[in-house]
């Protein structure tokens, strides 16, 4: 299953490319895609009390530009070998930079490495949660790591239905997408592939509760038939993705699905660490009438705590913030 056509990987060093360069060109031929590699540079200023695009502000920006230009060429040089790859370097904030080429190219992928190596704090770097939020197509931010290919692929998914009819609509499309491409990686890396879904009971502490205080078997037969539908939704989004890639995918691939009852944002970073997965897939989901939140708390407290590489989609339709207002 062809999963992308025009990817972008963003470098900011050579030192933290590597195997996520080797990825990035493992995929784009694996999908017959064309690849374009972009590094970043801050816009330079001469000093203060200089003027901002002077002749010597130029200058410097224009030196540090061809600097940047020629190790990327070196960079570059042992791939092209394997594929043709464009590659540019691009002055300004970096991650606005970026979302402007996907939406200049059509890129259907960007593919980066962390802006912390380390991961201190458990959080993405500025520059990489802005990306998350913004940029209009999947972002990719690949860990390095000493082994070429991901062991455990884990897929979040959220078929929770008590949302209004319009959200209910994106959500059913992002699980899908997010499920179909977490297979479709899963049998191109001879990963393990894990879905999990967390799922609450809402009303079960009210129901315990002095105000309501319900009997106990009560209680165990409403959680039991959250479960159950819960199940059967996370079920009907499996059988629509193997109905796509084919029963020889299901029986290659058995994916273990986890239905884990608790909050999404401490459940899933709580699995991904001990199935030690390699790379999350999970969608993002614009919420509508609030100006500014693109991204919602759940989805963006579990990427501050996974430690692994993450792969973050959008809804289909999704308009950047930063995109050029008409």
């Amino acid at each position: 299953m062809r999963l992308f056509s025009n990817i972008l990987y963003v470098t900011e060093s050579r030192a933290a490319s590597g195997a996520a360069l080797e990825r990035a060109v493992t995929l784009a031929e694996n999908n017959q895609a064309s690849l374009s590699v972009v590094r970043t540079v801050e816009r330079l200023s001469a000093g203060i009390g200089l003027p901002p695009g002077g002749p010597i502000s130029s200058e410097l920006q224009a030196a540090a530009e061809r600097a940047h230009a020629r190790e990327l060429d070196e960079l570059l040089a042992p791939y092209r070998k394997r594929i043709s790859i464009r590659h540019r370097i691009l002055s300004g904030t970096p991650f606005l930079e970026v979302i402007g080429e996907v939406l200049r190219e059509g890129h259907d992928l960007v593919i980066k490495v962390p802006e912390s190596p380390s991961w201190l704090d458990r959080v993405f770097g500025s520059n990489d949660m802005n990306l998350l939020r913004q940029c209009p197509c999947p972002v990719w931010l690949a860990r390095p790591q000493r082994r070429k290919t991901y062991r455990r692929i884990l897929v979040a998914v959220d078929v929770d239905d008590a949302y209004p009819p319009e959200e209910l609509e994106t959500r059913g499309a992002l699980n899908r997408q997010a499920v179909e491409m977490a297979c479709s990686l899963a049998l191109s890396e001879f990963a393990e592939l894990h879905i999990v879904h967390a799922w609450e009971a809402i009303g079960e502490g009210m129901m315990r509760g002095p105000f309501i205080s319900a009997p106990e078997k009560k209680i165990t037969a409403y959680i039991n038939q959250v479960k159950r539908q819960r199940a059967a939704s996370l079920d009907a989004i499996l059988h629509e993705a193997f109905r796509i890639l084919g029963d020889a995918a299901l029986d290659y691939l058995k994916p273990h699905t986890h239905l884990v009852k608790g909050h999404a944002s401490k459940m899933i970073p709580r699995l991904a660490g001990h199935i030690q997965a390699d790379l999350v897939v999970m969608g993002t989901v614009a919420r509508t009438g609030i100006p500014g939140f693109v991204m919602g708390n759940t989805a963006e407290t579990i990427l501050n705590q996974i430690e692994c590489s993450v792969l973050a989609i959008k809804p289909y339709g999704f308009v950047s913030p930063a995109a050029p207002k008409n």
